[in-house]
């Protein structure tokens, strides 16, 4: 398995959807950054703001991140993690 190292903060959590299909969706918004070690597997998607990441009980959490999207790429593609 394959990891990487980034500092996060949870923004928010998607706990499912409702019964008439809206997310239901809890606002957290941390206040620190924790340095944590992500699986790669985890990682939905990544953009300028959050990654989006898989969590227990069919739920996804979208942290922010302490770095910058051209970081990651880099950090990704030196791990052969990018397809060009």
């Amino acid at each position: 398995m394959k990891y990487i190292d980034i500092k996060v903060k949870t923004a928010f959590i998607v706990h499912g959807f409702d019964e008439t299909n809206q997310e239901i969706i809890e606002n957290i918004n941390d206040d620190k950054y924790m340095r944590k070690l992500i699986s790669i597997d985890r990682i939905q998607s990544i953009s300028e703001d959050y990654i989006l990441v898989t969590s227990s009980h069919q739920r996804v959490m979208y942290w922010e991140y302490d770095d910058t999207l051209e970081n990651l790429k880099q950090k990704l593609d030196s791990a052969g993690l990018i397809l060009n």
